[in-house]
């Protein structure tokens, strides 16, 4: 896949995910999240994908969408699947709760028919 292909189809990828992270979460309390490891698992897995489609975004189309913190949605990914006995739950919560929403805003313009 050329790389202009990939960067048209990662963002949607990106924001699939974000999407995912956040349905796992309708109705969820941090006391509920804690204590499920499924809801757990769903939401580290969705910000994995997240995290693994935004490594595979060029460095130009990057460069090009500053609005995006892609250096730490990948680093973010990075903990998920090499520091995993590293997690801080509560960061996990707070980055599925309160930054993904904006992380969403910022994608859509990027995904054809996505824009609000």
């Amino acid at each position: 896949m050329r790389p202009e292909e990939r960067d048209a189809a990662l963002p949607w990828d990106m924001l699939d995910a974000a999407r995912a992270v956040q349905d796992f979460t309708v109705g969820v309390t941090f006391e509920v999240f804690v204590a499920d490891r499924r809801v757990q698992f769903a939401v580290e897995r969705g910000l994995e994908i997240l995290g693994e489609a935004a490594h595979h975004v060029s460095a130009e189309f990057r460069a090009s969408h500053p609005e995006v913190p892609w250096s730490g949605i990948v680093g973010q990914r990075n903990v998920l699947a090499h520091e995993y006995g590293e997690i801080n739950p509560e960061r996990i919560w707070r980055v599925a709760t309160e930054r993904l929403p904006g992380l969403i805003r910022s994608l859509e313009p990027l995904v054809p028919g996505e824009s609000a």
